[in-house]
Formats: structure tokens, sequence, C-alpha cells
């Protein structure tokens, strides 16, 4: 069954709840604000992030970012799916600069699946949150498929 997410009701479930599991390693001793991430790549494999703090606050890592180093690492190009969990009051989103990271290895229509500990709260796609996008394809560096 395919949701507004584009992802299956399986895949979503699987993505949140490995974003949830990373946001529990999170490294948040100033903020208190535990943020996980998950990204799935385009060959299904799921990579996890937490964000990590640091004393001197421009150097810490978002959730989103540190999925990303591991997507890398383990060979993906291509972002197919994102989840992000937080708990807040509103929907933790990614933040400026973590969208721009996430258009680098994705296109407009990405799906972006934001949830809490409970539910999920939004589902939206990149070019929903990043409208106008600036990306490879302006350097005429297009996305590797």
């Amino acid at each position: 069954m395919q949701r507004g997410s584009g992802l299956s009701a399986e895949q979503e479930r699987h993505l949140v709840q490995v974003a949830r599991d990373a946001r529990l390693r999170a490294h948040a001793p100033y903020s208190h604000f535990a943020v996980g991430a998950a990204l799935m790549d385009e060959h299904g494999r799921v990579h996890a992030g937490a964000n990590i703090e640091n004393a001197a606050y421009p150097q810490g890592l978002c959730a989103e970012a540190a999925a990303l180093a591991h997507l890398v690492v383990a060979g993906g190009t291509r972002i197919a799916a994102a989840v992000v969990v937080g708990d807040g009051a509103q929907p933790v989103t990614p933040c400026g600069g973590c969208r721009q990271k996430l258009r680098e290895f994705a296109g407009e229509a990405l799906p972006v699946v934001v949830a809490d500990l409970r539910e999920v709260r939004l589902r939206t796609t990149l070019g929903e949150l990043l409208p106008h996008s600036f990306g490879p394809d302006h350097l005429g560096r297009g996305l590797k498929p």
C-alpha cells in the first residue's frame, strides 16, 4: 500500500523506527533536544544518524547530516526517502542546511516523513521544504541514476 509519502506502510514504519532508535543515541547535552534520522538509499539500504552537539555550538552535526555521511560511506549516491524524528510542539523538519545537503543527493520529489515519539506528523517532499532549490543540475552535474 502506497502512502502520501510514496513509501509502503511497511517501509515507512521501518524508517520511522530506525530514526526513533537513532534518536536515543543522540549526543545533545546542551539543548537536550535529541533528533534521529533515517535515509533509504537507491538500493533500499537504510542509514541512520543522530544529532551530535559540541561545546563549540556551530561545530555540531545534525541527524540528517550524520545519516547522509553513513549513506555516502556505504556507497550510496541517491536518497530515495528521508525520515526525521524529534519530539517538539511542531513537527521537527530538517533545518535549512540539511535541506540543502539532502538536495545534493535527491530531487524535489524526495519523500520526507516527519514523526515524533508517537506518530507521523507530516508527509511532504523536499521540493515543498526547499522550493526553487539550487542543486547539482545547475552546475551541469545532474544526479546520478
